[in-house]
């Protein structure tokens, strides 16, 4: 049989089934062993329908082989993924081609074997251009932008390299610039494109990377002047210096620029939707949404993600519903980025059942959708969910840390923050300030003075004594350890403060019942500028309650509706009942429960009772306890307060009933203990 004709034979085999019988038949004429094309024609077969043992099988058969045969099965064991086999099989090669060393050290380069490729690239006896811009785009690729960088300034000392540099290597080096934020060598690579002869007008690719360089380095009007040196604009190139813009905030040059296009492509609606997101208009970004809707677009990922985030910066929930009903129709919320982005909004916007109902239904995850799911369980008490979820996660980064330190925190586990602490430590863990303001938090809830000190001394040897974050949970920490002028030292030291430092102080005034020094830091705060949150007055009034102010309370209280136009809380609520109820003041208590937008709690009706008791109001007490009681059914003290007031009042048989009430639902009293007890 001529091995034309053997050729065509092969070229006509259409299932491995075939090749096997000619593989038989060519054993038994002997042709395998004098035909070297014909044998490396059935490895090629073998390899291309993915039966690599036996391709391997019929390569230790074959008693002659060329370079084409070993490439064939080195190549076959890369396409696998097995990176050992096809090392082991490189290196016994025994003459490897210019196309062996391209094939090896590019595909050790794509897969993100960067050290390996790098080995093995310093080893090649001669470099192409095509090997050079396949290890410097991989670099790139995968996170490396400084190392593709000092690849791409070795290329151009070799002198053989100079005339095969292209648009794309020069892209790539471009991209790895705007990474870096390396806009002088990004100058000097775009003075290279002209040098080179590569006109700008010739490849739309690098007129992009170049005004991606420019736009993300803030030189918008370098991006400008590329822009106009261009005959025609592509979508990408716009997106780019819409971008540009948005990032320096400019978002009238960013919208003109997307105006300037007829009929905008999803790419740059994206764009300039991301671009009011992240400058703080989500109500723009929302509107363009449905002018896109309307321009008969369709969203994709980075919309459905886009949109979320101005939910969330709106804390619009019915917004976010609506754009989790449009991601199911266009498919997009099972993708990490759109759930991720799903479940942070929830949050966010106070709807963390609607978050757990989500997760639920999610059939993938990431480290950052995981490291969500710990925060949204962690703020809505389910501290036990979030920590199954971080203790069987296959990947934790710092974030993953942090989060659960805080949650734990949250929820009132100091100690369990402080073993994940000093398990961070024994595992040789990167710490920042949010790992430390969260482990001085957990001091502080368990009055350890002497452990958060260590702590925070810590946290001064790598130099973050004077960080804001970790200075405000000092000044928690120390209040809440009962050392409240010490904390307001730290709080007057602070080079910055925000609202969250301001309320810090006054939280921590409150609880050591410093009232009137509280009410002299909220003018303090006033007077700074400060705008006061909601937080802001959970403090205030608290501060008011337990030193008994019940005119500044009512004052306080009006000025938070009226000059702030903030909805008071339950807790707010909670306070000035509380407040009204130690000064005597039933009416007003009873008058503001009756007016709030939702039922009192059980707590809120125990402080009615414990003001009853101290001002003998045995009528009001007796609503008070029967309250605690439908709300409440295992309270044992509501159940003895009220039997009390009945026998105090001589109604001896209704204080028996009570008592019988009592122990039909088997409510047991708590017996007291001492402190030398516990």
């Amino acid at each position: 049989m001529e091995l034309q004709v053997l050729v065509r034979t092969f070229q006509s085999c259409s299932t491995i089934r075939e090749g096997r019988q000619l593989h038989v038949a060519f054993l038994k004429t002997g042709i395998l062993n004098y035909s070297v094309a014909v044998a490396n024609r059935l490895l090629q077969l073998y390899t291309r329908c993915g039966f690599l043992r036996d391709a391997s099988h019929l390569f230790d058969e074959m008693p002659n082989t060329n370079p084409f045969s070993w490439n064939t099965l080195v190549q076959a064991h890369l396409n696998s993924g097995h990176t050992q086999s096809a090392l082991h099989l490189f290196n016994a090669m025994p003459h490897k081609t210019h196309f062996s060393w391209n094939m090896v050290v590019s595909s050790f380069a794509k897969s993100g074997h960067l050290r390996l490729a790098h080995s093995l690239f310093n080893a090649m006896p001669s470099k192409n251009h095509l090997v050079w811009n396949s290890i410097i785009h991989s670099y790139s690729r995968h996170g490396h932008p400084g190392e593709a960088l000092l690849l791409f300034k070795s290329m151009n000392s070799d002198p053989a390299q100079i005339m095969y540099r292209d648009a794309f290597v020069l892209a790539t080096v471009l991209g790895a610039c705007a990474e870096l934020l390396a806009l002088n060598c990004g100058k000097q690579v775009h003075a290279r494109v002209f040098v080179d002869g590569l006109g700008l007008e010739l490849d739309r690719v690098l007129c992009s990377s170049l005004i991606n360089l420019y736009g993300k380095c803030g030189d918008l009007d370098g991006a400008a002047r590329v822009m106009s040196s261009v005959r025609e604009v592509d979508e990408f190139s716009l997106s780019a210096l819409i971008i540009g813009y948005a990032n320096a905030g400019r978002m009238r040059e960013a919208r003109k620029v997307f105006d300037s296009k007829v009929d905008p492509c999803v790419v740059l609606w994206n764009s300039i939707i991301s671009g009011y997101v992240s400058n703080g208009e989500e109500t723009e970004a929302v509107n363009l949404f449905s002018a896109m809707l309307r321009n008969g677009v369709r969203g994709d990922v980075s919309t459905v993600a886009n949109v979320l985030s101005a939910g969330s910066g709106l804390l619009v929930v019915e917004l976010v519903r609506q754009m989790h009903a449009y991601g199911c129709k266009a498919g997009t919320t099972h993708d990490v980025v759109v759930a991720s982005a799903l479940l942070d909004a929830y949050s966010k916007c106070q709807s963390p059942c609607e978050a757990c109902k989500l997760f639920t239904e999610l059939k993938a995850y990431d480290t950052i959708l995981l490291n969500t799911m710990i925060t949204v369980y962690s703020n809505c008490g389910r501290i036990e969910d979030a920590k199954w979820i971080f203790n069987t996660m296959p990947t934790k980064t710092l974030i993953s840390w942090n989060s659960i330190l805080v949650g734990l925190t949250q929820n009132a586990c100091p100690s369990e923050a402080l073993d994940v602490f000093c398990q961070m430590n024994k595992l040789d863990l990167q710490t920042d300030k949010f790992s430390f303001a969260s482990v001085i938090s957990a001091c502080g809830s368990k009055s350890s003075l002497e452990l958060g000190e260590q702590v925070f001394g810590k946290a001064i040897t790598i130099g973050l004594e004077s960080d804001e974050i970790i200075s405000t949970s000092l000044v928690d920490f120390y209040c809440k350890c009962g050392f409240v002028k010490i904390g307001r030292k730290v709080f007057d030291g602070m080079v910055k403060t925000d609202e969250v430092s301001w309320n810090t102080m006054l939280m921590g005034y409150a609880a050591n019942g410093y009232g009137n020094e509280a009410l002299t830091l909220f003018s303090e705060m006033r007077y700074c500028g400060v705008r006061p949150s909601a937080i802001t007055f959970t403090g205030v009034l608290s501060a008011c309650d337990h030193c008994g102010l019940v005119e500044e309370g009512r004052y306080l209280f009006h000025t938070m509706k009226h000059n702030y136009y903030i909805d008071p809380g339950i807790e707010h609520y909670s306070c000035m009942v509380d407040l009204f109820a130690r000064a005597g003041c039933f009416e007003e208590a009873m008058d503001l429960m009756e007016q709030m937008p939702f039922q009192a709690d059980a707590n809120m009706w125990l402080s009615v009772l414990r003001g009853c008791i101290a001002h003998g109001n045995k009528i009001i007490g007796k609503t008070a306890a029967e309250q605690i009681i439908q709300l409440d059914p295992e309270n044992a003290g509501a159940y003895i307060q009220l039997s009390n007031i009945l026998a105090s009042s001589g109604d001896w048989e209704g204080s028996a009933l009570v008592r019988e009430l009592m122990r039909d639902k088997h409510v047991q009293k708590i017996p007291g203990c001492s402190w030398a007890d516990c």
